[in-house]
């Protein structure tokens, strides 16, 4: 086609390649698959050539038998992304495969689907060289995986079991048998197509960079057992025993796993080894073995062992078998999830599954047959998104350092192509718990390129009537109201700590149809009644399923104060993007709502009751009434009494200790935050490496909303907070407490801002250095001292310090 001509109406948007797929292979959307495609090309010279290469569901790409990337980038069928590779190719033969993967109906609730393809597509001139639907590409089924049940890491998708015997080793590089043509389907495109009958994938640049890729290093084995006479590999209801423990060789499997030498495992045996990561980990593990025909390898992880055998513990939604301290091993028991390798016999044989385990301990199970089985290498490869701490934090409360690895260890593992609650059970994307990672995000590094996307696929998820869903991706439709909401905060967070007015204008129809969505459920007396979905708020023990009192059924002040505070949330956001009248308006709103709450209200507790017959009230109420900005200061002064005093409140757990913390540091009452962070500090004494979902017994032992307490480190401790949208204005209140020392360094969208302050000799000193051309505030008790761009000195005489 010329530049002169016009690209017809109905072909606008569409690529020159097309998705392609194996032929005769029906209901891909609920059967899994695994294939490989194949494009052999010849080059005349040195060249570099640019491809973007997508794939249903996943892919990983290989060029001439060499791994080069993986995808695509988790999104939906509306967003579906391609990653886009540069290579440098010299003259000569060579060859593209790239391993896809559908899982239908066993995939992660978080990986959504349209149908089984694969879709290559180079920039010109090398369109008709190796493009899908054009080039010469083939592909075959690999028959040699077997799919099964990851419970009880629910959500995650299938466990593989690889059967050597049936695998077609080499065919990364293209060789093995059975090579047929493929089947073109349709062309790819960036946007809809009214005469698309397909059911449509929109390619969308991926957004995010390359997870990381690092080797582990820090394997520790720690029990090795002979199972010889047991009849099973399977030893969940089997204890660790020390005392049977084969220490003599204990230095022979170390060995292996510091890839110093093999272990060689003789013909009929059976036995049993423990490995302790000594942190937490997201990794692909891979399995170099040797002959052993007939032989059985499993690779199982656990984020720790349990004190009883968990077939018989109570795991309902609010009890959990009990773990005990997490670096204690004897006498507990080993139950968990991962994947089974069946040797061939041949040489050199590398064992991977599809995706990445998580956890901290590793149990080895091996069973050989007649023949000697020889494990070469083991290599475990720690994945996840490449989130650093940029920032710093000290102070002379030492165990506020302590816990600072815990807290960024914890955030870093619930964070891949989307952020994810935890990394063992679920790996789904919910709104109420990326609030509290965004945030704490934003405390550690500059990138916003998750907390970017997060916004977005919350956004892409909305329903016709206006809510959102609570997780998403999601092939699992949930809907949680108070999530809803929460994501108006993120909306909001992102407005005040990065500075692009024009993305927080985009998500500003979001905003408001979730609160028009809200306004729906408004009953006659003007208060919010039965939203659709789950209620959940907190895992408060006597709540059903996590729901304030009346929160499904009825009428609960704990939904309505949120949703007060989302009003006010969101007139704030309308300031932000220049509707004052708007916002003037959701003002109204919020304060008409708080007048109808005042019928919770308890004149004789100084408290608000969670519901109309006044038998609860909770710490949740009376967090969120003082946080909807709707109290008086004498309300909220006898309010904040109140919550303090009172002991018989149900008090917020790991969640909401998040708005616990926010109210504390909007009362002034720091004291208070170091009480509660006594439940942060038992992580550390109770062996965990990163915090947990809820209060023990707690399910997951990874949980990103528990990471909280990091960004309070610089927003609360240190005060550090954007004055203004875009973080182009700083107030810096420090809520010291009992601490004489503190120091820290935040990142800023101009660079950094440092913080420090010293208590001595009755006197306060700060020292405050701001990126150039942001100016702000310092706030310290009844003093109010402006601050400019770089070095601030304050200086305070012993009459202003308490």
């Amino acid at each position: 086609m010329t530049p002169t001509q016009k690209v017809p109406w109905t072909d606008i948007g569409k690529w020159s390649c097309q998705w392609i797929s194996i032929r005769d292979i029906p209901e891909t959307w609920i059967r899994p698959i695994v294939a490989a495609y194949r494009c052999r090309f010849s080059l005349d010279e040195d060249t570099v050539i640019r491809v973007h290469v997508s794939a249903d569901e996943r892919y990983k790409l290989y060029l001439d038998g060499q791994f080069v990337g993986l995808g695509s980038e988790r999104g939906d069928p509306l967003h579906w992304f391609y990653e886009t590779y540069d290579f440098s190719l010299t003259a000569g033969e060579h060859v593209f495969v790239a391993i896809v993967w559908s899982l239908g109906q066993l995939a992660p609730y978080s990986q959504m689907s349209v149908y089984h393809g694969f879709f290559f597509a180079p920039e010109p001139p090398y369109v008709e060289l190796m493009g899908t639907g054009i080039a010469d590409w083939d592909a075959r089924v690999i028959d040699a995986y077997t799919f099964v049940d990851p419970s009880p890491a629910w959500g995650t998708g299938a466990n593989i079991v690889i059967n050597g015997q049936l695998y077609p080793w080499g065919i990364e590089s293209g060789i093995a048998d059975n090579w047929q043509q493929t089947a073109k389907l349709e062309q790819g495109a960036n946007i809809l197509s009214n005469w698309d009958f397909l059911r449509p994938r929109v390619l969308c640049p991926a957004t995010l960079p390359p997870m990381l890729r690092k080797p582990v290093k820090t394997a520790r084995v720690r029990f090795i057992e002979n199972l010889k006479g047991v009849s099973s590999l399977q030893t969940f209801a089997r204890p660790i025993n020390l005392k049977v423990h084969l220490a003599q060789e204990s230095h022979d499997w170390q060995a292996l796993f510091e890839n110093e030498h093999p272990a060689i495992i003789p013909p009929h045996s059976m036995c049993r080894i423990i490995v302790d990561l000594d942190n937490y980990y997201c990794a692909y593990p891979e399995v170099l073995t040797t002959h052993g025909q007939g032989s059985t390898i499993q690779f199982f992880w656990a984020e720790s062992l349990f004190e009883d055998d968990i077939r018989h513990g109570n795991t309902g939604l609010n009890t959990h078998p009990r773990k005990g301290n997490r670096d204690l091993i004897d006498g507990k028991f080993f139950f968990g999830v991962g994947d089974t390798f069946l040797p061939d016999g041949g040489e050199h044989r590398i064992f991977a599954p599809l995706w990445w385990q998580a956890g901290r301990y590793i149990e080895v199970l091996i069973q050989t047959q007649a023949q000697t089985l020889t494990i070469e290498r083991v290599t475990l490869t720690e994945t996840r998104y490449p989130l650093a701490m940029e920032g710093t934090f000290s102070a002379s409360e030492a165990r506020l350092e302590h816990l600072l690895p815990l807290l960024v260890r914890g955030i870093q593992m619930c964070s891949h192509e989307t952020f994810v609650d935890c990394p063992y059970y679920e790996q789904l994307m919910y709104s109420g718990d990326t609030r509290l990672q965004v945030l704490t995000t934003y405390t550690m590094t500059r990138d916003d390129r998750l907390p970017r996307k997060a916004i977005q696929m919350f956004d892409y998820s909305r329903h016709w009537y206006g809510l959102m869903q609570a997780r998403y991706p999601n092939r699992v439709t949930q809907i949680i109201g108070p999530f809803c909401l929460w994501w108006i905060g993120m909306v909001h967070d992102y407005a005040m700590w990065r500075d692009d007015i024009a993305f927080v204008k985009q998500s500003m129809a979001g905003v408001r149809a979730t609160i028009e969505a809200y306004l729906q459920f408004a009953n006659d007396d003007g208060l919010i009644a039965q939203v659709p979905g789950w209620q959940f708020m907190d895992w408060v023990p006597g709540w059903e399923a996590g729901m304030p009192p009346d929160a499904a059924r009825g009428v609960s002040a704990v939904i309505n104060w949120q949703f007060a505070w989302a009003l006010m949330t969101s007139a704030k956001l309308e300031r932000i993007v220049g509707q004052p009248l708007l916002a003037l308006h959701r003002e109204q709103q919020a304060t008409n709502l708080a007048n109808q709450l005042e019928r919770f209200w308890s004149e004789q507790d100084g408290l608000y009751a969670d519901d109309l017959t006044f038998s609860q009230f909770s710490e949740h109420a009376q967090i969120l009434a003082i946080l909807s900005e709707q109290l008086t200061p004498e309300r909220q002064n006898r309010v904040a009494t109140s919550l303090l005093r009172r002991s018989d409140l149900s008090r917020a757990t790991v969640f909401f200790c998040h708005y616990l913390f926010e109210t504390y540091q909007q009362i002034g009452v720091v004291e208070a935050l170091f009480e509660r962070l006594s439940l942060w500090f038992a992580f550390q004494e109770n062996g965990l490496r990163t915090p947990i979902e809820v209060p023990e017994p707690t399910r997951s032992d990874c949980h990103g909303w528990g990471s909280h307490p990091l960004y309070h480190y610089f927003a609360t401790l240190l005060g550090v907070r954007p004055a203004s949208a875009g973080f182009s204005t700083v107030i810096i209140q420090p809520q010291l407490g009992k601490l004489t020392d503190a120091k820290g360094m935040i990142p800023h969208p101009k660079g950094v801002i440092q913080a420090e302050y010293h208590i001595w000799d009755g006197k306060f000193v700060g020292h405050i250095k701001l990126p150039a051309g942001i100016t702000g505030t310092l706030r310290y008790r009844q003093h109010i001292i402006p601050l400019h761009g770089g070095a601030n000195i304050i200086e305070l005489e012993a009459k202003d310090v308490e």
